[in-house]
């Protein structure tokens, strides 16, 4: 039976309750049904997503930022999407930051009581210097952690946009946000275990987000990471192989191209398929917001 008074995302799941007379294969089978039906309940939240990466897109586009708090493991997938937008995307670090309740000691250890503070999530926030012109998102598979609603509050008082994503439709965060995202995955195969098909549907959505938002930014060509940072040896070989398969380079002439262009992605693939120098080929990303794509399609 399921419990009506207590968050969705809290409830105990019919369908795992003999979970523990299973062995391993079983086990893993119930698992993985569960969460087949996070990719649906995605899909049933789209539009909201969609005003989301708008909203997004626009405050970056205008100066701002995007900033993610949350506690526990929405906390931490914050942080970890906000963190690997600058090699992918080329963006400054500054740009997508991911705040935690507790601070960075609780990415990797449980800081009690951290989450029940409803006033840090603010002073976190104003710590950052999140500004008018700045989007936040609040995250909380409840729906109901005080950290999070408060940071939501601070951020609307102080201008800012707004975005919740929570899996319990019938919490305080539902309806906190200028939009709000709801993604209702049901009880979780361990009761209360939000780690599992709530965490998976947030960095979902997160990993939507993000990179939608950049891709309107301009700061993808075709379905390549243009502006990635080739910060070590795995990216710096894939920019060469991007470069060698968009010109039609041998690798070793695309390899030579890229530190012509200073390593930089962008400047090497418009040299090549414009037929330019480095110098007129940064002149031209320069003007186009530095588009890959708006650059060749002129």
């Amino acid at each position: 039976m399921m419990d009506e008074d207590k968050p969705i995302t809290e409830q105990a799941n019919p369908r795992t309750k003999d979970i523990d007379r299973l062995q391993s294969r079983s086990i893993i089978r119930l698992i993985n049904d569960e969460d087949r039906n996070v990719a649906e309940a995605v899909y049933r939240a789209l539009d909201r997503i969609a005003d989301a990466v708008d909203l997004t897109a626009e405050r970056l586009r205008g100066g701002g930022h995007l900033f993610y708090i949350g506690s526990g493991t929405s906390g931490r997938l914050g942080v970890l999407d906000a963190s690997e937008c600058p090699p992918t995307f080329g963006v400054s670090p500054d740009l997508v930051r991911g705040i935690i309740a507790g601070g960075p000691a609780a990415l990797s250890r449980s800081i009690e009581g951290a989450e029940d503070d409803q006033e840090q999530g603010g002073r976190d926030l104003e710590a950052a210097g999140l500004a008018e012109k700045d989007v936040l998102v609040g995250l909380s598979a409840s729906g109901t952690t005080p950290y999070t609603l408060g940071a939501i509050r601070y951020a609307r008082r102080a201008g800012a946009a707004t975005i919740s994503i929570t899996c319990n439709p019938s919490s305080s965060l539902a309806s906190a946000a200028d939009v709000n995202i709801v993604v209702v995955v049901g009880p979780e195969v361990i009761a209360g275990s939000s780690r599992m098909k709530a965490g998976t549907a947030q960095k979902m959505v997160l990993n939507m987000i993000s990179t939608a938002s950049m891709i309107r930014l301009g700061l993808v060509y075709g379905n390549l990471m243009s502006h990635l940072v080739a910060t070590n040896e795995k990216l710096k070989r894939r920019a060469i192989k991007i470069i060698s398969s968009e010109a039609g380079l041998h690798p070793e002439e695309a390899a030579s191209l890229f530190e012509t262009a200073g390593d930089d992605l962008r400047i090497a693939l418009v040299m090549a398929k414009r037929n330019i120098d480095k110098e007129e080929a940064a002149a031209l990303l320069a003007s186009h917001n530095g588009s890959v794509r708006r650059v060749l399609d002129e």
